[in-house]
């Protein structure tokens, strides 16, 4: 047997396992096939004694899954039901971490694939994290305050009984952002009667952490920076999203001198040609806080609205999907790979489909996955978790430069498992360097 037959079959067995215990969830295994296919080679030569003990195969599956409905009521008193769960992936390295997102399509399915990747994307950071992900079907648009306060008041209801600051730290994502991470901290704090740090994404003066809304942005820059020979300056950009991702990859983009051309929400994208300026971006950054589409302000903010069309499709040299998994399909990697594309950064988690993966490997174009590029939000709401315990508070220039070395740090922990023939295969190296740790973890305590 050939060595690649030896590892397709090492990996087909894990993979195999997976499809047996979840046959309905695609997402978690193209996120598992991803991880196994670009590092058994790796794993069979470095630590072929844990995989015979089995440690890989328990890494493959969650701890445990919590699943509870939230029973709330809206403004006219009408009760609404929503399903909630928590998946709490593996704490080997610390207590569990991971957002808590809220969007009407969230499924098991979902939580378990970014529950697996956030834990070895804890576990890249280099930080005393575990892994986890949870959320609710339950969709904060067009919900007043009010509402959006009971709800997160259920939803704690019932999740305190599983969370706490040694055991689980939820923190935002997707529909959970300073607002929603108030509440669920008011009802924890009523429950408890505690002051604990137990949620991170929490507002500044009351315990969070400068820079944790612009954390995952500026992270993931700051590796774009860090990889590229020269940086970012002068690059074309192309950065997919208008949320907070997105928003604040622009940002630092724009403030490294880089140009960026695009934003995009799910109805299509705005195209700034000359690239958007930082007042540009203040004023979307504002009206977009106050829930408006990309569509509605582009005659005042300056750029032209294309409906129904992805930003993949211009000119551009770097590439920052900031929106959500598998926007960006094989059709779009062709389109990015014909006009220029050099490098792509993933600023949301999976972002890319299989096959548009497999076509920018192909074509030799530099690709960061998310486990690296978007590990900057984890990194603050790490040090938020350090400041609440030792009651302190930073400053903002103060966790700018430990994020800027945690993201160095990443990428040579990249680099190191992925450099080959003076080139690096940065989605080997990072799902190499997460995983081992974890597997030495695992080990180590003998579980």
């Amino acid at each position: 047997m050939s060595r690649t037959e030896s590892r397709l079959e090492e990996v087909n067995y894990y993979l195999d396992s997976i499809k047996a215990q979840h046959p309905h969830h695609p997402q978690l295994l193209q996120a598992a096939t991803d991880i196994l296919e670009s590092s058994m080679d790796v794993l069979v030569a470095e630590r072929r004694d844990l995989l015979n003990e089995g440690f890989l195969e328990r890494l493959m599956m969650p701890d445990r899954i919590i699943q509870f409905t939230v029973h709330w009521r809206d403004d006219s008193g009408r009760l609404h039901i929503n399903r909630a769960a928590r998946v709490q992936h593996s704490n080997l390295l610390g207590p569990y971490k991971g957002g808590l997102r809220f969007h009407p399509q969230v499924n098991l399915d979902t939580l378990q694939f970014l529950a697996l990747e956030q834990t070895l994307k804890n576990s890249l950071t280099g930080m005393q994290l575990g892994g986890a992900k949870g959320g609710s079907d339950f969709n904060p648009r067009n919900r007043s305050n009010q509402e959006i306060g009971r709800f997160c008041h259920a939803l704690m209801t019932e999740l305190a009984h599983h969370i706490g600051p040694n055991r689980d730290v939820p923190a935002g994502d997707i529909g959970v952002g300073e607002r929603e991470i108030g509440y669920l901290f008011g009802r924890y704090r009523e429950m408890s009667q505690q002051f604990a740090g137990v949620l991170t994404g929490k507002t500044p003066f009351y315990g969070g952490s400068c820079l944790r809304q612009e954390a995952t942005g500026y992270g993931c820059v700051y590796v774009a920076d860090q990889v590229l020979d020269g940086g970012v300056e002068g690059r074309t950009c192309l950065v997919s999203g208008a949320g907070n991702v997105a928003l604040h990859t622009a940002e630092k983009l724009i403030a490294l001198g880089a140009r960026v051309l695009t934003l995009s929400d799910s109805e299509g994208f705005a195209l700034c040609k000359d690239g958007i300026d930082k007042d540009q971006l203040e004023e979307i950054k504002q009206r977009r806080s106050d829930g408006e589409r990309l569509s509605a302000m582009a005659d005042d903010c300056g750029f032209k609205y294309h409906k129904g069309s992805k930003p993949w499709e211009q000119e551009g040299e770097l590439a920052f999907p900031s929106a959500t998994q598998n926007e960006l399909d094989g059709d779009d990697a062709k389109s990015l790979a014909n006009n220029g594309l050099k490098a792509l950064f993933e600023g949301a988690n999976m972002p890319l489909t299989a096959d548009a993966r497999d076509h920018l490997v192909d074509k030799d174009i530099l690709l960061v996955p998310s486990i690296a590029a978007n590990a900057g939000g984890v990194a603050v709401s790490s040090l938020e978790m350090s400041q609440n315990t030792m009651g302190q508070h930073w400053s903002a220039d103060e966790v700018d430069e430990k994020l800027q070395a945690v993201m160095k740090d990443i990428v040579t922990s990249c680099k190191a498992w992925g450099e080959s023939k003076n080139k690096v295969d940065y989605i080997k190296g990072a799902n190499v360097a997460g995983l081992i740790r974890v597997l030495d973890a695992a080990a180590a305590q003998w579980v």
